[in-house]
């Protein structure tokens, strides 16, 4: 069935769940996992000159500094279900792009994710980066709530 799952996560409780249900999934069917995660740069963030507050190197390290806590999860998961697993940090303003563009680099067969990271207005505002992904995907995902 499914050799390859990536497993993107954004750090948040409800994406920490989907990457257990994501490593387990993997571990029933012998499958390996790809855990990922995507920061913008510190460009992207920060487009015009007057709107920064925070330097470029203090950006990058805090970006790091989450993507790698973010990561161990996926990492710690993998382990403890005996799962083989790598890891991505990707540099892209859309997640929703850098979680197709990983799953096809990778040759994943199958994308667990879960249902949004953030609620309420910041949802409706950004979009949901899950819908995205199942707009644009010719991966099957699967949706953990």
């Amino acid at each position: 069935m499914y050799k390859h799952i990536l497993v993107p996560t954004d750090g948040s409780k409800l994406s920490r769940k989907a990457v257990v249900h994501g490593v387990r999934l993997a571990r029933a069917l012998g499958a390996e996992v790809t855990g990922m995660t995507s920061s913008p740069t510190w460009r992207d963030f920060y487009p015009r000159p007057r709107l920064r507050m925070i330097s470029a190197v203090d950006y990058e390290r805090e970006v790091e500094r989450d993507a790698a806590r973010s990561l161990a999860t996926v990492l710690r998961a993998a382990k403890a279900a005996r799962v083989r697993c790598a890891t991505v940090h990707t540099r892209n303003p859309d997640p929703w792009s850098a979680i197709i563009m990983t799953a096809r680099a990778r040759r994943c067969d199958l994308i667990v994710m879960a249902s949004h990271g953030h609620g309420g207005m910041k949802a409706l505002l950004l979009g949901s980066e899950t819908s995205k992904v199942l707009t644009h995907s010719k991966i099957p995902v699967l949706v953990h709530r």
